[in-house]
């Protein structure tokens, strides 16, 4: 019987494991939330919620989607030299006008829970102590908590984001899996997917892998996410591939996962600062 890779009881032991932690320091978290997609509040509410159950602070800074560019990085620029505030995020995505890579590269890497900057993401590469982004750190922690062997076996990532697939492949180099990337322009994609052990989809493409795409046995995990008609929908065909392998279901998945991870990098991030 193959088995539903929940990410809710995972994100759960590991929530309580950064509670502990958080005793002794009392943390603090801000959001910088742009605008008024459905989506963001949506995902900044929970993580607001799981911060207050980790004994972190966590405090929402909110800005009209008509803010500029120079007042969002000035914002950053306060939180960067607050010593209140041990770790922050900037929502995604940002108002077209604004330069998402500009004010990423604006936060300290030191506060950069979401570990998005090219610093921590440079570190992450070499193999060096960094804060990791908070999906593939999550996804990495899914595995280990279903005990899903990684070393020697073949993990197929679909998407090469470089929030998502290509850290994705860096962390499980690190585990010396032997990794394939494929993306939009990947040709044949079902003639990888099959020989995959541990198959991620990270797209935001509904349906995009079906059962007759997976081997039996494998681990799939489901990172994609599309809202249809208010409706979470992911990248895999979970009714259809859970009959040969163990799958991540959407939602309740990888997000939870996304969102104990980062509670964890803003723990380390107040331990780091002493």
């Amino acid at each position: 019987m193959n088995k539903t890779l929940s990410g809710k009881e995972p994100a759960e032991a590991l929530i309580l494991k950064v509670k502990e932690r958080a005793a002794k320091l009392k943390p603090s978290l801000a959001i910088v939330l742009v605008g008024e997609d459905k989506a963001s509040k949506v995902y900044v509410s929970m993580k607001m919620k799981k911060a207050e159950t980790a004994g972190i602070k966590a405090e929402l800074h909110e800005l009209p989607e008509t803010v500029s560019e120079e007042e969002l990085l000035a914002l950053v620029e306060k939180l960067n030299n607050d010593d209140n505030v041990d770790g922050f995020i900037v929502q995604a995505p940002l108002p077209k006008h604004i330069d998402s890579e500009k004010v990423m590269e604006k936060i300290n890497p030191e506060k950069d829970v979401d570990g998005w900057t090219s610093v921590n993401m440079g570190k992450m590469f070499i193999g060096m102590d960094s804060f990791l982004p908070a999906t593939p750190a999550g996804v990495m922690e899914m595995l280990e908590y279903y005990k899903v062997p990684i070393e020697g076996k073949h993990a197929v990532v679909i998407g090469r984001s470089t929030v998502v697939g290509r850290p994705l492949a860096i962390l499980l180099l690190r585990k010396n899996a032997t990794v394939t990337i494929c993306h939009s322009k990947t040709k044949n994609l079902s003639e990888f997917t099959k020989t995959a052990d541990i198959l991620i989809s990270a797209v935001g493409k509904p349906g995009l892998v079906k059962g007759d795409m997976v081997k039996e046995g494998a681990a799939v995990i489901d990172v994609g996410t599309t809202r249809v008609d208010d409706e979470l929908k992911g990248d895999v065909e979970f009714d259809e591939v859970i009959k040969k392998a163990d799958c991540s279901p959407v939602p309740g998945g990888a997000g939870p996962m996304t969102v104990a991870m980062l509670l964890k990098n803003v723990v380390e991030a107040a331990e780091r600062k002493g």
